[in-house]
């Protein structure tokens, strides 16, 4: 049984930095894609950032390029979320989820229906 358990969220400040950790277990964690995802109450979930297996290739939202890193440990079989310089409009939810299928390019990585395994999520709030 896949089990993605995410820990770090809580409340930022504006400008300030959190790190959000995601710890998998259940399933090949080094031929699994692992990405982030973020929701606002009911509106659907926003593509945050994504990590392929090897952990070589990085893709991101356009929303959080350039502030946001993703790595992974294969040995560990964690995946973190290093976010920085926040603002409000980064307060979210955030899930951890995972795939296995063989991706290539941007589309495929920040494809929702892509992933088929989720965490419970973490609130993260980020106040001015």
């Amino acid at each position: 049984q896949v089990r993605l358990v995410e820990s770090g969220g809580g409340l930022g400040q504006a400008g300030g930095s959190l790190r959000l950790s995601c710890q998998a277990s259940g399933l090949t964690f080094d031929k699994t894609t692992m990405g982030w995802f973020r929701q606002v109450g009911g509106n659907e979930r926003e593509f945050v950032a994504a990590v392929s297996w090897s952990g070589r290739s990085t893709y991101f939202g356009d929303s959080v390029k350039g502030r946001f890193t993703i790595s992974r440990d294969n040995d560990k079989n964690l995946v973190v979320l290093q976010m920085n310089n926040l603002n409000r409009e980064d307060t979210a939810v955030y899930y951890c989820a995972a795939h296995n299928v063989v991706c290539s390019g941007y589309g495929c990585y920040s494809s929702l229906t892509k992933y088929d395994s989720w965490g419970r999520g973490t609130q993260v709030t980020i106040s001015s």
